[in-house]
């Protein structure tokens, strides 16, 4: 889809609003909802043109300030053996801090995820992290030490999450701008 100058990928759902995002790799989504026309769409897309050049320029500056390069497997050994040991450290702080116990830690290299917590409390944790500022290591891990008590992305998970970790939105924007570049260190 065509919308002034930008390709739109147009993804629908139940929802109820239309909401625009532009992911890492600079992809412009519109997430509508399901009987919502295409004219609408494209009108909503060409009133925000400012707010999607504003973002695309961001990216870009952040693609240029991290510089994109592979990781060697020594490096990405490092990178492992270093989330083994920092990491769990974290989610030690953040399940103390709610009162919240967990079940294992796995370290993996993951193509697009930072983190997640399975329905059995059980952690995982993208090694690549590890190129991250520390704040925003804790951000992740405080997110997913929320998800053992709200297994969604609930107003009262995010309430919780910020009562925990109040500079979670601002690592979380950190994120969105140069989590691509790093993933693709090693994804490509």
């Amino acid at each position: 889809m065509q919308a002034t100058d930008y390709e739109i990928r147009i993804i629908r759902s139940r929802r109820r609003t239309l909401g625009l995002e532009i992911t890492s790799s600079g992809e412009i989504v519109a997430r509508a909802p399901m009987r919502m026309s295409e004219k609408e769409i494209n009108a909503f897309v060409t009133e925000k043109h400012k707010w999607i050049e504003k973002h695309l320029t961001r990216l870009q500056k952040a693609r240029e300030a991290v510089p994109e390069r592979k990781l060697s497997r020594e490096e990405l050994d490092a990178l492992y053996k270093k989330a083994r040991e920092y990491i769990p450290e974290r989610a030690q702080y953040y399940a103390r801090l709610l009162g919240a116990d967990y079940g294992r830690i796995t370290v993996r290299c993951q193509k697009t995820k930072w983190g997640s917590c399975s329905s059995k409390g059980n952690l995982n944790f993208n090694c690549l992290l590890m190129l991250t500022p520390p704040e925003v290591i804790d951000s992740v891990v405080a997110h997913e030490i929320c998800h053992l008590r709200h297994m969604n992305h609930s107003g009262e998970f995010y309430a919780l999450l910020r009562q925990i970790f109040p500079d979670y939105d601002k690592c979380s924007k950190w994120l969105k701008i140069n989590g691509g570049a790093i993933l693709r260190s090693v994804h490509g």
